[in-house]
């Protein structure tokens, strides 16, 4: 019995723990960009005492000043030449273009980021894993692959950040029915969250048995 409250205890104060772990440390790491400010205009030396959060605030304020600037003429044509000085460094240029590549991608409504959960047969034959289309199919032409291929991104569980980038014959890929937002939860779960879809079946499946 004492077991059974401790575990359902753990259940519930572990959640909530770790979610206000992960925002302090956020709030401390945006706190962080106060540091640009020069010392004597830094909040704490203004207020005299220090106020969590003031670097979100400052953050959130820089990038939207940064988006109404560059959104307009003048902005737009410093922010080419900017970009054209970037351009003329080497390893600069290299990291630049690429960062900007991929926030584009993620952040611009035209952009193409994940567009469809998929599922492919990896990393051998008759084991599936779930993998997320990033791009149109291509064609490599004079390649020994017949047909289009799928770019499909495979994420690493539990930090789906990292992962692979494969290209697999569209033939051979299943679209899952499932969001974005379902499949990403179902691998930062380690497969426990299941999707509506899975948990219909497993619930049918259950039924079944009894």
């Amino acid at each position: 019995m004492i077991r059974r409250y401790f575990i359902a205890g753990l259940l519930v104060l572990l959640p909530i723990w770790a979610t206000l772990l992960i925002i302090k440390f956020m709030v401390n790491l945006v706190d962080q960009s106060l540091s640009l400010l020069p010392k004597g205009l830094h909040p704490d030396v203004l207020l005299g005492v220090h106020i969590p959060g003031l670097g979100l605030i400052f953050t959130l304020a820089i990038v939207l000043l940064t988006g109404m600037l560059v959104t307009n003429f003048i902005g737009h044509w410093f922010l080419g030449l900017w970009e054209g000085l970037l351009a003329r460094i080497p390893l600069v240029r290299s990291i630049y273009t690429a960062v900007k590549q991929v926030l584009n991608t993620l952040f611009t409504p035209g952009g193409e980021s994940f567009r469809k959960v998929l599922l492919i047969e990896y990393p051998r034959k008759d084991v599936w894993t779930i993998g997320f289309q990033t791009g149109a199919g291509i064609t490599l032409p004079g390649s020994q692959a017949q047909g289009e291929l799928v770019t499909v991104f495979v994420p690493t569980t539990p930090n789906p950040t990292a992962g692979f980038l494969l290209l697999v014959p569209k033939q051979q890929v299943v679209e899952l029915k499932m969001s974005i937002d379902q499949a990403l939860k179902y691998v930062i779960s380690l497969g426990v969250v299941l999707p509506p879809f899975m948990a219909e079946q497993m619930l049918r499946t259950n039924k079944e048995s009894i």
